[in-house]
């Protein structure tokens, strides 16, 4: 049986992307988002233990960029099932060489890609559409207790968000700019 997956490497170590590959015909396709089988070595003794899913309305909002402080650290496989979306990943490994880089990624209902999010980094996303739904599997339950979140205009980010921010959530934009203190989350 061939793989469902492609899976690539990014310009940070454990930040992947994977190519879902849908099977079709004239009726329409058959998509698999996660097989435990073809990924768990994403995820080595780790399992998917929530999955969330978001609609966001209007184009040019951020959501983000969250992440969750350890014990409770998780990683994310990210796929837009309608519409399109600007995904980044901040890595704030304490100690990694791309401490507080960004990587960002289109995703989209026509593109069939996931982004896989490490533990250790934080996630947001702009619409680029109207009416964009995102699906999330994390493999550690929210845990408002170790919520972490960092300021989408932080100037120490520099994030080049693609279209004019247009909505924050209150909680989101009230996120402070990181301090020089800031050294980033031990795993």
């Amino acid at each position: 049986m061939s793989s469902r997956f492609d899976i690539f490497d990014t310009p940070m170590s454990g930040l992947k992307l994977i190519q879902r590959k849908p099977l079709g015909d004239r009726r329409g396709y058959l998509e698999r988002l996660f097989c435990t089988e073809e990924l768990q070595m994403l995820i080595p003794s780790r399992g998917i233990v929530q999955i969330n899913h978001s609609l966001t309305a209007r184009r040019g909002t951020v959501r983000g960029i969250h992440f969750q402080y350890p014990p409770h650290a998780e990683v994310k496989f990210v796929s837009c099932l309608r519409g399109e979306v600007f995904d980044v990943a901040v890595d704030l490994r304490q100690g990694s060489v791309t401490f507080l880089h960004w990587h960002g990624v289109i995703l989209s209902a026509d593109n069939h890609q996931t982004l896989l999010i490490p533990e250790g980094f934080a996630h947001g996303f702009q619409t680029l559409t109207e009416d964009c739904e995102m699906i999330y599997f994390h493999t550690a339950a929210h845990q408002p207790s170790a919520e972490g979140g960092l300021n989408a205009k932080d100037p120490r980010l520099n994030i080049d968000w693609p279209v004019a921010m247009t909505e924050q959530s209150p909680r989101d934009a009230a996120h402070p700019w990181l301090g020089d203190d800031f050294t980033g989350v031990a795993l």
